[in-house]
């Protein structure tokens, strides 16, 4: 897809449709004055008879009949000015954008200046229309046979703006990058586990490294046992598929300190193991590497914003499968940090990836710890489907990841992280830890174990279980996959401040 930015006028746009954004306010100004005119007052009279909505994320739609040389206008309802929040103006793009999609133009034109105020600059209008617009329109493609129907994409976008060039330009390609890297999370989240498994998340990864210059290293079965990585090696036991630890390294600063890692769950399918999930609760299960979609999705959009940071990436990844060599309730197995463990569930399974996960981001040089997974049922049950549960060891830390959440418009609600959760992680009788204590507290539980590999370092666990997905499409994009958490790692990294 082209960007195009021009400064000439609203009514000289000449591609197929003209987006313009309409705040409520008692009359035209500016260039919706300019186009009124064009119309000879027609406009006024519009939004005068509720034809044209100024009401927040209300679209409206006209033809020109030959007025200006743009065919059509889709106006963008903002509400009042004072109100309006990027995430808000996001929303409205987005819901614009699939509109534009439905009509099935191949080009269009922004009045940029339009969606603008003192509060939000032409730069972050650029921002969000270029993520709203990829995210709305994304669309997994899935397995079906093509219709003889020819598909008709956008190729041209022209954006009319009076601003500084270079400023809008670069907000665009910054809005973009986010978008498809929430893409790329979305389709390898909606991809079934026996098209993406460890080995193909392994072959994606590496793809990554080679398009942005990162490190990067893939273990192997033998490597990891070399390792002691006894915890992801207990849950591929009964899989006849490899599992990888993928490790991408980013370096942007000339040292390797302040280091942040990212460690995403890369569970490509959970049967729940032994512990078998019901018919209707393990449908779905193709889902359960969201946090590694979400960590790739991040890297992507670091590799092409290139902030001045070191992140160190690590997906630990295998399914969770039943045979006769699966790992089965009473095991205990030792993890790489020597700590032993009482297999309570093997439905607890991805937290125990995790936990060689989160020690092998250490054994990289992490000083900073986030981990991300679709980690527990309780989530939902705690938080519904529209927020993410968030523990922390250091408050400092869990800030600046809450800033970055609130910026990138994905909720995250902080669970409490007591001694007592502590005390329950650690109360098995046989080992150092237990990976089940009970149904109380369970999404705190799954994070409080993760919390053991920390061991000091700053850390946030991100519990995207209810998250990842949504059953219904929204402003941003269709149903399935969200690729949500991407954008706000993205950010962390990108405005990370070193605590003292």
């Amino acid at each position: 897809m082209n960007f195009t930015i021009n400064q000439k006028h609203i009514t000289e746009a000449a591609k197929e449709c003209l987006v313009v954004g309409v705040y409520h306010q008692p009359q035209f100004d500016g260039e919706l004055k300019e186009l009124d005119h064009s119309f000879e007052g027609y406009l006024t009279s519009l939004v005068k008879d509720g034809d044209i909505s100024s009401k927040s994320k209300k679209l409206s739609k006209i033809h020109t009949f030959g007025k200006i040389s743009s065919k059509r206008i889709l106006f963008v309802g903002l509400g009042k000015q004072k109100e309006l929040t990027f995430d808000l103006l996001k929303g409205a793009m987005g819901l614009a954008s699939k509109e534009l999609k439905n009509m099935k133009v191949s080009s269009f034109s922004v009045a940029l200046d339009t969606f603008s105020s003192e509060e939000l600059p032409a730069a972050d209008a650029a921002h969000a229309f270029t993520e709203a617009f990829t995210m709305a329109t994304y669309q997994f493609e899935g397995y079906k046979q093509k219709s003889n129907e020819p598909e008709i994409y956008v190729d041209s976008i022209e954006f009319l703006t009076g601003e500084d060039e270079k400023e809008v330009k670069t907000a665009l390609e910054v809005g973009a990058a986010f978008g498809r890297g929430v893409n790329s999370a979305r389709t390898l989240v909606n991809t079934p586990g026996n098209l993406l498994t460890s080995t193909k998340m392994a072959e994606y990864a590496l793809e990554l490294a080679e398009r942005y210059d990162f490190e990067a290293e893939i273990l192997d079965k033998e490597e990891m046992e070399n390792l002691g990585m006894g915890a992801l090696l207990a849950v591929n036991q009964g899989s006849v598929e490899p599992p990888k630890m993928i490790v991408l390294k980013y370096s942007g600063k000339d040292e390797w300190k302040d280091v942040i890692g990212l460690v995403g769950k890369g569970i490509t399918f959970d049967t729940g193991g032994y512990s078998i999930k019901p018919k209707d609760g393990i449908v779905g299960m193709k889902t359960d590497m969201g946090g590694a979609a979400a960590v790739l999705g991040a890297m992507e959009i670091i590799g092409e914003t290139k902030p001045e940071q070191n992140v160190v990436a690590v997906i630990p990844s295998t399914d969770n499968m039943v045979s006769g060599s699966a790992f089965k309730p009473d095991d205990v197995i030792t993890a790489m940090s020597g700590k032993t463990i009482e297999v309570l569930n093997t439905d607890a399974e991805g937290r125990l990836a995790l936990a060689d996960g989160m020690s092998y981001a250490k054994y990289h040089g992490a000083n900073y710890l986030v981990d991300v997974a679709t980690l527990t049922g309780g989530v939902i049950v705690a938080l519904g489907e529209d927020k993410t549960g968030a523990l922390t060891n250091n408050e400092a830390f869990f800030e600046q990841v809450l800033e970055a959440s609130g910026e990138s418009g994905e909720f995250i609600w902080q669970l409490p992280y007591t001694e007592h959760d502590k005390k329950r992680v650690r109360s098995s009788k046989i080992a150092d830890l237990n990976n089940s204590p009970g149904r109380a507290g369970h999404a705190i539980m799954g994070g409080a174990f993760v919390g053991e590999f920390a061991e000091g370092l700053p850390w946030v666990h991100l519990d995207i279980a209810g998250t990842a997905t949504t059953k219904s499409s929204y402003d941003l994009g269709p149903s399935g996959a969200t690729g949500v958490m991407v954008r706000t790692l993205a950010l962390l990294v990108e405005r990370f401040e070193p605590l003292n």
